[in-house]
């Protein structure tokens, strides 16, 4: 974990004034954490029979995916209104300034997947929450969360329901 975390850069005042941004992008683009984060990820879920990963928009592509490949699983992306072809359901949430909306295809979870819910980092929680939500109207037999980094003092778990695994690869 030193070795990522020496490859995420700190962005002060980002994306509002007073927020600390922890930016994975200096990790994804060297080769060695990028392998590192796939092979940690994946341990947590090798023997757990899970069959789909869904990442979240967007960082979330790059770490569900490579889970995905990783564990042999299919990969479901998770995302902004209006961008999937076909049909799709939806959960709106609440964020700081309003609301937002986060969408799947219909299909893309059956009752008999096993999945994990991937996102880069666990802020305040109420994306995350929302997904799941979204996954869980869907009946999947078992649904586990997963972030590469975590930022406990904004408490997001708080936001996820207490039956929610919830593990982070950093927290901080």
């Amino acid at each position: 974990m030193e070795y990522i975390k020496r490859h995420i850069r700190d962005v002060q005042d980002f994306p509002s004034k007073g927020v600390l941004f922890k930016d994975l992008t200096t990790a994804f683009k060297d080769a060695r954490a990028l392998h590192v984060i796939g092979w940690d990820l994946s341990q947590l879920y090798r023997d757990k029979g899970v069959t789909k990963v869904v990442g979240i928009e967007s960082r979330g592509f790059i770490g569900g995916s490579i889970l995905a490949f990783e564990l042999g699983a299919g990969f479901v992306p998770a995302r902004k209104p209006g961008k999937l072809p076909a049909d799709t359901i939806s959960m709106s949430y609440a964020k700081e300034y309003g609301t937002d909306t986060i969408e799947m295809h219909r299909d893309a979870i059956t009752e008999d997947d096993i999945v994990v819910l991937h996102d880069d980092v666990l802020a305040t929680g109420g994306t995350m929450a929302a997904a799941y939500a979204l996954v869980k109207s869907m009946n999947p037999k078992k649904i586990y969360v997963n972030f590469i980094i975590e930022l406990a003092s904004l408490n997001g778990r708080a936001a996820l329901p207490p039956e929610a695994e919830v593990t982070s690869l950093i927290v901080y």
